[in-house]
């Protein structure tokens, strides 16, 4: 039996994988775009480098089976024969991947609702046949809708009444609503990260729009902010690892839990302060007025007809200032009793970022498999090969 597992090669998920490579002897069936099994290892190659060397991602493939297919797809562009094979073998199911453009409705719809409901008519199927151990949704906690100034704790309900930050939110929103409605009789799991960035451990990472924003925002002379904002931002190294960990515990207390950092979010004035130490800058003005005028120049920027990077930027920061600008805390004490661990503050590392993304211009440098490896040991087929 195997973990269905969407969104394994995301950057997220590269964390859970790892963790469930590392940690567990489970059997991992993993949806991907590609070909065919070359394409695949291609793939997952790409998002676990960040992790591990190649010929421990090598001596890793015996407990991958790669399943060819699309979240926007219909059956996810799944080929009758894997489908038939994930009904009969699939233990669990965690569905980890999304689409993160915060500006497409379409793109969230396709992908969020459309995949959603795809991987839930799945795990309908798998259900009919034996029992499901468990469904994970990784959501978001901003599925809590724009709360200015608040606490949000993991046991309130979905409050439909609360305006969006986005396409993207009010999505997952309603995924959440979709398993709960369409899985009455399956173990489920909510699980919601708040703005996950970087590496706790290392400078390295994959992802670099929410960086790239406070690279921006760190250059700047005047910060459309009050200095008492909070943000609540969680490292990868302890999202992901959570996510594989509660996806597999048997004595979850709840259902439903916060990855995020809870009472321990700094305020903008924190975060300026440890970035301008380890970066030698000045520290910042804080104009709190400012914030209208600055989100509308943004969006004026984000509209433009043709591209290049003040667009970029002002996409960019479009979607995030109003993340930022909430002063939103997301209680995590669920997950830090339960998990027996808590992330680490981002003024404890955030500034190592800020370096290493401006030193790859944005850009992880991607290295391709190298050949020559002693594989003999290496299983030559993994736990089912691709169609």
């Amino acid at each position: 039996m195997a973990i269905f597992m969407t969104g394994a090669t995301g950057f997220i998920g590269s964390y859970a994988t790892d963790w469930l490579l590392r940690n567990t002897d489970h059997d991992l069936a993993l949806l991907v775009r590609a070909a065919d099994y070359d394409g695949g290892v291609e793939r997952l190659w790409r998002s676990l480098q960040l992790h591990m060397q190649a010929d421990q991602f090598y001596r890793s493939l015996d407990r991958i089976c790669f399943i060819t297919g699309d979240l926007s797809e219909p059956n996810l562009g799944i080929s009758n024969a894997d489908y038939d094979w994930l009904i009969s073998n699939a233990e669990s199911v965690l569905h980890n991947a999304a689409a993160l453009n915060f500006r497409s409705e379409r793109a969230c719809t396709n992908h969020n609702l459309r995949g959603t409901l795809s991987v839930i008519k799945l795990a309908r199927a798998i259900q009919d046949d034996h029992p499901l151990r468990r469904f994970t949704v990784v959501s978001t906690a901003a599925v809590a809708g724009d709360r200015p100034g608040d606490t949000v704790f993991e046991s309130e309900p979905l409050d439909w009444g609360l305006r969006d930050f986005n396409p993207y939110t009010r999505t997952k929103k309603f995924c959440e609503h979709m398993v709960r409605e369409l899985l009455p009789d399956v173990p489920r799991l909510y699980l919601r990260p708040s703005s996950v960035i970087g590496d706790s451990r290392f400078p390295e990472t994959t992802q670099f729009d929410m960086v790239r924003a406070f690279c921006v925002l760190t250059d700047l002379p005047v910060l459309p902010f009050s200095k008492e904002t909070r943000v609540d931002i969680v490292n990868a190294d302890w999202v992901g690892p959570s996510i594989a960990e509660l996806h597999l515990r048997e004595d979850l207390s709840h259902d439903t839990y916060h990855l995020s950092a809870g009472s321990e979010s700094r305020s903008m004035g924190e975060i300026a302060e440890a970035f301008s130490e380890t970066l030698g800058k000045r520290m910042p003005r804080f104009v709190g007025r400012l914030k209208g005028p600055f989100e509308q120049v943004m969006t004026l920027l984000a509209n433009l007809d043709r591209g290049g990077s003040a667009q970029r930027i002002g996409a960019l920061l479009s979607v995030f200032v109003p993340y930022m600008a909430a002063d939103i805390v997301y209680d995590n004490t669920r997950s830090v009793t339960d998990l027996h661990s808590a992330p680490v503050p981002f003024t404890r590392y955030g500034a190592g970022l800020y370096h290493y993304a401006k030193s790859v211009d944005f850009e992880f440098p991607y290295s391709s498999l190298p050949e020559g490896l002693d594989l003999s040991d290496v299983p030559p087929n993994p736990v089912r090969p691709m169609a």
